[in-house]
């Protein structure tokens, strides 16, 4: 088969991309990243996510980045607001991260002799991030034509982020005809170590919404859950 590599945060849109990914008949490569994010019950969530679509996962260590970017996500002196629906770059935006993301996984890709590298943009990042955007894309697209040697000799590795166009009520219907299962995906900027989600932050509230217009009940575990839910529990790595 094909070899697909997918950017994985543990979240809604990560396991909704690897689901296409997976329906595409590729195998499945998925890369996440630690880069010293305040809500590190994701990266379990991403694990875990791996785990059922049977896919090889790496977990990078880029947490050096923490210590001189500020941003909401890994700054302890920001915090993570509550949504407030105002425009304009949020406090979340991590500067830089998808570009850090990104060439990491085109050197993997190439090593591997993957083809594609997936991510989970969409429309509500697409209003708020600036490297979420689909001219940000074109623009990695045209330079990591020029910068891999697979591309000098024919054979690019191509960026495809399948829910650009699609809103969060969008993302789950093609998910839920893809049979994801969301109950242990972790979106919440605030979540506890339980992987719990706040309800409150723009990540919760347009995930609630997305559920809500979708008309399928919300299998999100929030802090008032009442504690007995399944986690997903550490696996060992998976080279």
């Amino acid at each position: 088969m094909t070899k697909a590599i997918v950017l994985s945060s543990g979240g809604l849109d990560s396991a909704t991309t690897m689901a296409v990914a997976k329906d595409h008949g590729y195998e499945l490569y998925s890369l996440t990243f630690d880069y010293g994010q305040k809500h590190r019950a994701e990266l379990r969530a991403a694990e875990q996510l791996a785990h059922v679509n049977h896919a090889v996962h790496r977990l990078v260590d880029v947490t050096a980045i923490s210590g001189f970017m500020r941003s909401a996500l890994i700054d302890s002196d920001i915090a993570v607001p509550d949504y407030s629906g105002q425009s304009g770059i949020p406090v979340t935006y991590v500067p830089a991260r998808n570009t850090i993301f990104l060439s990491v996984a085109l050197g993997y890709a190439e090593t591997l002799g993957a083809d594609v590298i997936f991510m989970g943009c969409n429309l509500a990042d697409y209003m708020a991030y600036p490297d979420c955007q689909a001219d940000y894309i074109d623009a990695f697209q045209a330079m990591a034509n020029l910068a891999l040697k697979r591309a000098r000799e024919g054979l690019p590795v191509l960026i495809q982020a399948p829910l650009m166009n699609l809103s969060k009520q969008d993302i789950i219907e093609l998910g839920m005809r893809l049979k994801v299962d969301y109950s242990f995906t972790v979106s919440c900027y605030r979540s506890d170590d339980q992987g719990r989600a706040c309800g409150r932050c723009d990540a919760c509230t347009f995930r609630k919404e997305g559920f809500k217009k979708a008309g399928i009940a919300d299998p999100t575990r929030y802090e008032s859950c009442c504690g007995k839910c399944p986690l997903p529990q550490p696996l060992s790595r998976r080279q």
